[in-house]
């Protein structure tokens, strides 16, 4: 359990327990519409709570925003039936049968709203984590492009390094299985250049990076085939 639920159900606890007090310390009959309203309010002080625990242990910010349409929706839901728990609680003329389908249509509409929103969030997760799955290959070899750069030990070698930095850093970085042969030769052809960089083989690593930038373009070009 993280802090921030820690705290939280402190809060939780403390509206509660202040709930109770004010239920059964108000004069009014204890009758069949009182406790349909309190288990009606009890209930979405649980959901309300489930929905929090969801939401605060999210690690990411970008899945604490995915989740955020829950928790503002058991907010909602918890307001609501506390408006209407409370009216069936200390006015006592609704019908029981009247104050349990109200109930059970309010807490259904709200479950349903909150239930239906989690396999949206599943999915966009699921294409998060294929969107980067898919660029890591040239973000890994854009980082060691750049690193290369700073290992360069000639103004002359240094430049070759950057235009091979600058050539991978603005190309397309998404991946697929059409590609494997294109980033198999090109992950050959960047050790190569990387050795002659540190090297400091100035013919090898300009004749090199000539070749590594033409199998770049080259698989720029078969990515926008691919779309």
């Amino acid at each position: 359990m993280n802090k921030s639920f820690k705290t939280y159900a402190i809060i939780w606890a403390l509206a509660m327990i202040t709930f109770n007090i004010i239920a059964f310390v108000t004069p009014t009959d204890k009758i069949g519409s009182f406790w349909v309203g309190y288990a009606f309010i009890t209930l979405m002080f649980m959901i309300q709570l489930a929905c929090s625990y969801l939401f605060l242990k999210q690690d990411t910010k970008n899945k604490v925003f995915l989740h955020l349409p829950i928790i503002t929706i058991s907010y909602i839901a918890l307001l609501v039936s506390i408006m209407i728990g409370t009216v069936f609680m200390f006015v006592t003329k609704f019908p029981i049968w009247i104050t349990i389908i109200i109930s059970l249509l309010v807490t259904a509409f709200y479950l349903i709203a909150i239930i239906s929103m989690k396999p949206a969030i599943n999915a966009i997760e699921n294409i998060d984590n294929k969107v980067k799955t898919q660029t890591l290959f040239m973000k890994s070899l854009a980082i060691d492009a750049q690193t290369l750069t700073l290992k360069s030990k000639s103004n002359e070698i240094k430049q070759l390094s950057e235009k091979v930095y600058e050539a991978i850093r603005y190309s397309d970085p998404m991946n697929s299985d059409a590609l494997t042969g294109c980033e198999s030769a090109i992950t050959l052809k960047f050790k190569e250049f990387e050795k002659s960089v540190i090297d400091d083989n100035l013919e090898l690593a300009e004749n090199i990076s000539k070749e590594l930038i033409v199998l770049m373009n080259d698989r720029n070009q078969k990515c926008k085939l691919l779309k």
